[in-house]
């Protein structure tokens, strides 16, 4: 794939994020799609280096997830971990036998010297995938929840304590520093891409990982493609996730307007549930059209990522586009 064929940047986090990202395939030719994935959550456990929303973006494309998790991959078995769990291993953590393979297959080489980017777009191919899916940076970035019970690394949060302790904020360690992937800023630079599109993925704890790299922040705002949204809140309640409850305990309405504040300059475009238009409108920089955000159905997907594309496509047209170009920030 040649960043002169992409025509769609993606940014997303694991479940929901990888829903769209299959409807966005499904519209766009082998090769016009890269999703860039969130490597806040990443973890080294057990020895080897787990990268989550990487592996369900790569296992949803390729059509090998587990669609009752969204998460891992499909007829999985649990032999390894019941072998660990015999001898007193950690086992918070699940990692099925075929799952396992990824990882240690991608701990070996990231010993050896290969990027991460390099590996996960061989892994994808190897897996069928026909668009680029890249990490966020190759640079270590780890998100830490900050707690009334501490600081806590996202998977320990998330995971092992079931994003049970109640959340005063979060930060981004490394992002100050992190390099964005090449192949993600090429593809920003080009005069083809038509679209940068935020997934209804968590935008505290997937999205914003990734725009916490301050070179990135700055390709998308030199962009000229209109960066566009879609609301993870419908009717004040979250399509997947803790997200309403970050978003409560961080004292903020669980509304699709209160999503577009936080993204605020990032976006050109949010798309929204047609019941929050009225509410969502009340950012007057960012342009609201309203779209059935919910994914059901493979068709729900392949739909709404059509919408998203068709709606970005739209703001290009304007003579001043809704946020040209304020969105340094």
């Amino acid at each position: 794939m040649k960043a002169s064929d992409v025509r769609c940047v993606a940014l997303s986090g694991g479940i929901g994020g990888a829903k769209l990202a299959v409807g966005l395939s499904k519209v766009l030719a082998p090769g016009e799609l890269l999703v860039v994935a969130n490597t806040g959550d990443d973890f080294e456990h057990l020895g080897l280096n787990v990268c989550p929303d990487i592996d369900t973006l790569t296992y949803t494309l390729a059509g090998i997830n587990d669609p009752e998790t969204g998460w891992g991959r499909a007829g999985e078995t649990w032999n390894f971990m019941a072998a660990l769990e015999a001898i007193g291993g950690e086992t918070w953590f699940r990692l099925g036998d075929g799952d396992l393979a990824l990882h240690v297959e991608r701990t070996r080489r990231l010993a050896s010297g290969e990027s991460l980017e390099a590996i996960t777009a061989d892994v994808a191919r190897q897996l069928g995938v026909e668009h680029r899916i890249v990490p966020m940076s190759d640079d270590r970035v780890r998100t830490i929840v900050e707690t009334a019970d501490g600081d806590l690394a996202f998977q320990e949060y998330f995971v092992r304590q079931g994003c049970g302790p109640r959340v005063s904020g979060f930060r981004f360690d490394g992002a100050v520093a992190a390099r964005p992937s090449p192949a993600l800023l090429d593809a920003l630079a080009r005069p083809a891409l038509e679209a940068v599109v935020i997934c209804p993925s968590n935008p505290f704890i997937s999205i914003d990982p990734i725009v916490a790299l301050p070179a990135l922040r700055e390709a998308l705002g030199a962009c000229h493609a209109p960066v566009v949204a879609i609301s993870p809140i419908v009717g004040g309640a979250a399509l997947k996730g803790p997200t309403a409850k970050i978003m409560g305990e961080l004292g903020l309405p669980v509304t699709a307007a209160a999503v577009a504040g936080h993204y605020g300059a990032l976006l050109d475009g949010f798309l929204v549930d047609a019941t929050d238009v009225t509410d969502a409108s009340n950012e007057p920089a960012i342009e609201v059209a309203p779209a059935h955000v919910v994914m059901d159905s493979l068709e729900d997907r392949v739909r709404l990522a059509a919408e998203a594309l068709d709606f970005a496509r739209r703001l290009a047209r304007q003579t001043a586009p809704v946020k040209r170009r304020g969105r340094l920030i």
